[in-house]
C-alpha cells in the first residue's frame, strides 16, 4: 500500500467582510498618478482635468483635456502617447469618434476643432460659438458633431461642409452638459445651468422634451437603449424616463457635494458618479443601490472607464489624473492573446505551430505516473521513526499548523510517547519552546496540554538536572498561569454582563406590567 503523506490540518475560514462587488472594484489598483501641471507656467486652475474620454476601439486609449492641450494616454502603459497642443487657450470636452480615428474638442475660444487621432493634424475648425465650448461629441452617423457652449447654444455641425445644420437656443444659461443616444441618431440631449435638460430632434429642429432638474446640470448620460437618462446636478443624480414624458424614476443622493461627472462601466451594468466631495461611487443600474465608494485626494471633475473594464481614470480639480488598472482574468488574457497572436506564414510563430498541441477533446490521454516527493518528516514516519520525524518537523522553522498535524498523526499511531521519550537536553529544547509559543492558542491548546502532561510524566523525575530545560519549563508555567488568570477574569466579566442584562430585562418587564395596569385602571 502506498504511503499517504500527512495532510495539513485545516480550520474553518472566517466569512469575508468584503462584498464581492467591493472586492472587484478594489482590484483597480492605483497604477500611477500624473500631475498634468508639469510646467511651472501653468497654475492649478488652468490644469484642472475637465474631461476624460476613452476610445471605443482597442487598445482603448483615452483623451484627457487639461490646460491648453489634449493628451492621449495609453491604457496599457498609462503613459502619454500623443499630445495635441494646438489650442491658444484652455481645451475642453475632447472625445473620440466611434472608429477611434478622429477626435473633437472645444475650448475657451469657442472654436470646435476636429483632429486626426494619430497624426494630431487639425482637419476642421468650426466657428460659430461666441463663448467657451465645454461639450463636444460625435453623433452616431460620424458625419455630425454636437457642441454645447456658454453662449447658451447647442449646435449640430456637418463635418464635410463645416456648417451648422441645427442651432438650438432655448436655454437661458450656460450649457455645460450634452449627450448623444447611439440607438437614436436624430436625438441629442443638453443640460444647462438653468436647471433644465432638453431633448432635441435634429430633423424638426425642435425641443421634444423639457425636464426641470431643480439644480444646475453638470452632466447627462443616456442609458443603453435611450429610454432612461441620468442627470447630475447638485448633490444628487436623478434618473428620468424619456419614453414616459420625462417621468422622474429615482434620485441617487449619496454624495455630500456637487456631482460633476457620470460614466458607465464597459457592460453598462454599473453607473459611476464623481463629485466635489472627493468620492467616486458605483451603483447597480437595476436597483440603484450603492455598491462601492473610492476616495480621492481632491475634488473630482471627470471620470471614465475603458470599454473592457480594465482602466478607471479620474480627473481632479488640482490637476491630478489618477489611473487605476485592473489585471485581466485568465479567460480575458487568453482571449486577448489569441486575438493578438494571429499566425502568418513566414513568421517564427508560424514555424513553431503545433508545438503546444494537446490533442482533441475525445482523445484518450495516458499520463505518466508521478512519484510524490515526501518531506523529510514523512520519510521518517514511513519507516516508523517517530522521534526523528518530530525532530525533523521542528528543525526547519515550519508553521505551527504543520507541527500540530504531525503530533496528531503520532497520537493516531499511538506513537507520541515513543517520540517524546529518550531525549537529551538538546533535543528536548525545541519541543518545550514550541509548547511555550503555542499552548495558549485556542486551536492547538487541547492537543498541546496532552503533550505537556506526557512530557512531564516522562521527565518529571530528572527535571532538576538541566538548568536550560528548567528555565524553559518555568517560562511555560508562567505563561499557563497568566492564561488561567485571564480566563478567570473573563469568566467574572461574563458573569457581570449576564447580571446587568438580566437586571435590565426584569426592569423592562416591570415597567411594561405597570403600564398595562395603569391602562386597565384608566379604562
Amino acid at each position: 500500500m502506498e504511503y499517504r503523506r500527512i495532510g495539513t490540518k485545516s480550520f474553518p475560514q472566517p466569512a469575508k467582510a468584503v462584498a464581492p462587488e467591493a472586492e472587484y472594484w478594489k482590484k483597480f489598483k492605483a497604477s500611477v498618478t500624473f500631475n498634468t501641471a508639469d510646467s511651472p507656467v501653468l497654475v492649478k486652475e488652468y490644469a484642472s482635468v475637465t474631461s476624460i474620454s476613452f476610445s471605443p476601439v482597442r487598445p482603448y486609449d483615452f483623451a484627457v483635456s487639461a490646460s491648453a492641450r489634449v493628451q492621449i494616454y495609453s491604457s496599457r502603459t498609462c503613459s502619454i502617447k500623443r499630445s495635441v497642443s494646438r489650442f491658444t487657450d484652455t481645451a475642453y470636452g475632447a472625445s473620440f469618434r466611434s472608429d477611434g480615428k478622429l477626435m473633437v474638442a472645444g475650448g475657451q475660444t469657442g472654436i470646435v476643432q476636429i483632429f486626426n487621432a494619430n497624426s494630431r493634424a487639425i482637419l476642421r475648425s468650426l466657428k460659430k460659438h461666441t463663448e467657451p465650448v465645454h461639450i463636444t461629441k460625435f453623433l452616431p452617423n460620424n458625419t455630425n458633431v454636437l457642441s454645447c457652449s456658454d453662449d447658451k447654444a447647442v449646435i449640430i455641425w456637418d463635418i464635410p461642409s463645416q456648417e451648422a445644420v441645427s442651432v438650438f437656443e432655448k436655454h437661458t444659461d450656460y450649457v455645460r452638459a450634452g449627450a448623444v443616444i447611439p440607438e437614436s441618431p436624430n436625438i441629442v440631449i443638453s443640460g444647462s445651468y438653468d436647471h433644465t435638460v432638453k431633448l432635441w430632434d435634429i430633423r424638426s429642429n425642435e425641443c421634444i422634451l423639457d425636464i426641470d432638474h431643480d439644480y444646475p446640470v453638470e452632466d447627462v448620460l443616456a442609458f443603453p437603449g435611450g429610454g432612461l437618462i441620468a442627470v447630475a446636478g447638485g448633490p444628487c443624480v436623478k434618473i428620468y424616463d424619456t419614453l414616459a414624458g420625462g417621468r422622474h424614476v429615482t434620485t441617487i443622493g449619496n454624495h455630500e457635494k456637487e456631482v460633476t461627472s457620470l460614466a458607465f462601466d464597459g457592460a453598462g451594468s454599473r453607473l459611476l458618479t464623481g463629485s466635489l466631495d472627493h468620492h467616486v461611487k458605483i451603483y447597480d443600474v437595476q436597483d440603484y443601490r450603492m455598491l462601492h465608494s473610492i476616495k480621492y485626494p481632491a475634488p473630482i471633475l471627470s471620470l471614465g472607464v475603458s470599454p473592457d473594464d480594465t482602466v478607471l481614470a479620474v480627473g481632479m480639480s488640482s490637476g491630478l489624473l489618477s489611473i487605476r488598472k485592473r489585471p485581466h482574468t485568465a479567460e480575458e488574457s487568453q482571449a486577448r492573446e489569441e486575438e493578438l497572436k494571429k499566425l502568418f506564414g513566414g513568421t517564427y510563430e508560424y514555424f513553431l505551430r503545433g508545438k503546444a498541441y494537446g490533442g482533441d477533446k475525445d482523445d484518450f490521454r495516458v499520463e505518466a505516473r508521478r512519484r510524490n516527493r515526501l518531506a523529510d518528516y514523512d520519510k521518517y514516519l514511513k519507516s516508523f521513526q517517530y522521534s526523528n520525524a518530530l525532530d525533523a518537523v521542528l528543525s526547519k522553522n515550519r508553521t505551527g499548523l504543520t507541527v500540530v498535524s504531525l503530533l496528531e498523526e503520532l497520537v493516531h499511531r499511538d506513537g507520541l510517547r515513543q517520540a517524546l521519550a529518550g531525549r537529551d537536553e538538546l533535543s528536548l529544547d525545541p519541543i518545550v519552546r514550541f509548547l511555550i509559543k503555542y499552548i495558549t492558542c485556542p486551536r492547538y491548546s487541547n492537543l498541546l496540554i496532552d503533550v505537556t502532561n506526557i512530557l512531564l510524566d516522562i521527565y518529571g523525575t530528572v527535571l532538576g538536572q538541566s538548568t536550560a530545560i528548567g528555565e524553559l519549563l518555568g517560562r511555560l508555567r508562567r505563561k499557563i498561569d497568566t492564561e488561567v488568570r485571564l480566563q478567570s477574569q473573563l469568566q467574572q466579566l461574563m458573569g457581570s454582563m449576564d447580571m446587568l442584562i438580566a437586571t435590565s430585562e426584569s426592569s423592562a418587564l416591570r415597567r411594561a406590567a405597570a403600564a398595562s395596569a395603569a391602562n386597565a385602571t384608566s379604562s
